[in-house]
């Protein structure tokens, strides 16, 4: 049976580990091609979305806050000041720490938990499963995306293995 914890916390874990190292492949293709690090980190897909680093960002909140809502405690909080990718990729460390510290069993039970979070200037509520299955996870991964396309897109050598990361399979 699949459990919240385990729809959750090593998809987290293995999604930031991820692109943490796909953050290394872009500093190493900005080195090569002389881009400034700065720049890659202002780049956007288009004028109306998130350039790299607030992608970033959102990734991690949706990953630390969302389970920690789901685990019923406070998230850590987080600045949104990092200008460097040295930077974001302590952030995505910090934020796989936080999901390793959490009680799988109080996230397990919130299941049918009603979960109250931000939406835009209101509120939202749904049962915890809706919450993880239906909000949190296809945030984090448009956000995960988004950042990987932004560096595919301005010329990094990554690719969908990298995007997938570590992920666990049993080659036959």
């Amino acid at each position: 049976m699949q459990t919240m914890s385990k729809a959750s916390i090593p998809v987290f874990e293995i999604v930031l580990n991820a692109l943490s190292a796909i953050l290394d492949k872009a500093e190493a293709h900005a080195g090569a091609k002389k881009v400034e690090p700065a720049v890659l980190l202002a780049m956007r897909l288009a004028p109306d979305m998130f350039a790299l680093t607030r992608q970033v960002q959102v990734a991690t909140d949706q990953a630390k806050n969302g389970t920690a809502r789901l685990a019923g405690v406070e998230p850590p909080k987080f600045e949104d000041t990092e200008s460097t990718i040295a930077q974001l990729k302590e952030r995505i460390a910090k934020t796989v720490a936080f999901l390793k510290t959490l009680d799988t069993k109080a996230i397990d039970a919130s299941a049918d938990r009603e979960i109250t979070f931000p939406l835009g200037p209101n509120k939202g509520q749904m049962k915890g499963d809706d919450y993880l299955n239906h909000f949190v996870l296809p945030n984090f991964y448009f956000h995960a995306i988004s950042a990987y396309a932004i560096l595919r897109h301005a010329g990094a050598e990554i690719g969908k293995r990298d995007f997938l990361g570590n992920i666990p399979i049993k080659r036959i």
